[in-house]
């Protein structure tokens, strides 16, 4: 066999192999040359199962050649041949971005630590998604979510502890409810294969055991994605820990969460029990809603730019989850797409962020009043990425809310068109803030001689920023493939 077939289990070996030499060599700049290695050759994995994906279809990679059921599956269709390039992609840039960020933000003596926890939690990002097997994906869940706690904590400030401590409680209760739901549909079909567990669901009729599994899995999800009310932990944790580590997990973690739920929405239980026997696309609907407008608002009033753009996430995550409860094959791209352009221009921000911790020691507003004068790349970078969090016409977020605005329309729902606008108006004024401390106020004394970021924070951060405007001017690539997926999701779960 070629290379080429052994792409699957490459994207996950290779960065797991990576972690146990990051703590082994002890050194920071080996690790980081080690875990850099392996995400861009991830990253290169998953731009092959891509193309794959679009010649033969759905690609089925058996674990030691034992096939499914009864042995591990890989399975790759087009939603997960693209949220693996989402993953491996943003951990490419920000691994060569951490190199000179956590100069500033770890002890020297923890950096060989940050890569291999870096590397772990790439693993399980990669490996819940390309997974088809159920309890794999509650391994891999857990192996990210321990890396990740580590990666929160290692943050100077020591209330990055604590954050890494809630984050730790709430992950676990999420993690429980999971595998409770896990079991209870094991119990139900005696299989643990994603593919041969719809299948067997469809005989089913709706058991207890059956909506129950569906109720832990839908709540134990949520919390892992930060859906409104269930976001306690993700100001904190994106507030306190790390620029680079905010800006990775703000792109991919809680993205996977919500590509999990779309996997068991649609391709496990089916639409008709989910969204015809069950209020759960109306109970989805309202939290999407309250997350939209209560989450932007909270925005509006922090003092501190990070924690600022932590409540924008909450937000954001509302109208991937709104994407959903439509039910639609044009809510469903609007989810999909918006999971990777959010992504993008979060990322680019938190990265951004981190150029005005290295220059200004912190990002209170109170310390950044004049920044654009000094760091005007950097300054400029935030005001366009916010530009793609409101929606801006020419920028990637419009087109996600283009296709949310399709779906609520298709639906006859007008009132939701008016809804997106509107919260889309919070967004403004977030946004806005910034601007006004940046670019309208004078520097607080003894911080006039701030200059530019170097160029290693600035570049990557840049690479996302002209991201964001490449792919909300051509869309052939996001929205083809968001669409393929969507229609390919849409089709198996009737």
């Amino acid at each position: 066999m070629t290379l080429a077939a052994h792409l699957p289990a490459l994207q996950v070996v290779l960065p797991l192999l990576s972690a146990p030499l990051a703590v082994l060599l002890r050194h920071g700049g080996f690790a980081f040359a080690v875990v850099t290695a392996a995400a861009w050759a991830a990253f290169a994995a998953a731009i092959g199962l891509w193309w794959q994906v679009g010649e033969v279809g759905v690609i089925s990679y058996h674990i030691g050649s034992w096939a499914p059921p009864w042995g591990i599956e890989y399975r790759v269709d087009r939603l997960t041949s693209f949220v693996l390039l989402l993953v491996s992609g943003m951990a490419a840039v920000v691994l060569p971005y951490s190199r000179a960020s956590i100069e500033r933000e770890i002890p020297r003596e923890l950096h060989y630590l940050y890569y291999a926890m870096f590397g772990l939690c790439l693993t399980g990002l990669l490996g819940i998604t390309i997974t088809g097997d159920a309890f794999n994906i509650f391994v891999f869940l857990e192996i990210s979510s321990l890396s990740t706690y580590v990666l929160i904590a290692l943050g100077r400030d020591r209330r990055a502890l604590a954050a890494a401590y809630r984050y730790l409680i709430m992950g676990s209760i999420g993690a429980t409810f999971i595998v409770i739901g896990i079991g209870f549909l094991y119990l139900m079909t005696g299989t643990l294969n994603l593919v041969d567990m719809a299948e067997r669901l469809r005989a089913i009729d709706n058991s207890r055991p059956v909506l129950a599994a569906l109720a832990f899995l839908t709540v134990g999800i949520s919390l892992k994605l930060a859906l409104f009310p269930l976001h306690q932990w993700l100001p904190n944790a994106y507030t306190y820990a790390p620029s680079a580590v905010t800006a990775f997990l703000a792109a991919t973690a809680t993205k996977v969460s919500v590509y999990v739920l779309i996997r068991f929405w649609f391709s496990v239980f089916g639409e008709t029990l989910v969204f015809d026997k069950l209020p759960l696309p109306q109970i989805m609907l309202l939290l999407s809603l309250a997350a939209m407008f209560i989450a932007s608002f909270t925005a509006i009033f922090q003092d501190n730019l990070k924690r600022l753009f932590a409540y924008s996430s909450i937000g954001q995550i509302g109208y991937i989850t709104l994407g959903l409860s439509f039910d639609s094959v044009n809510g469903l791209t609007a989810s999909i797409v918006h999971l990777v352009n959010h992504g993008l221009s979060k990322a680019a921000i938190f990265l951004l962020i981190g150029g005005m911790v290295a220059a200004a020691g912190a990002v209170t507003f109170d310390r950044l009043g004049g920044l654009a004068k000094r760091m005007p790349l950097t300054c400029f970078g935030v005001v366009i990425a916010g530009l793609s969090l409101i929606g801006v016409p020419g920028t990637a977020g419009f087109i996600s809310k283009w296709y949310l605005i399709m779906a609520a329309l298709e639906k006859g729902q007008f009132w939701l068109v008016g809804a997106i606008l509107l919260s889309s108006l919070l967004a403004v004024a977030y946004i806005w803030r910034f601007v006004e401390v940046a670019y309208f106020r004078s520097p607080p004394a003894g911080h006039e001689a701030r200059s530019e970021a170097p160029l290693t924070l600035l570049i990557p951060a840049w690479l996302l920023v002209g991201a964001t405007i490449w792919f909300g001017l051509d869309t052939s690539f996001t929205v083809g493939s968001a669409l393929d997926a969507a229609q390919q999701l849409v089709r198996n779960g009737r």
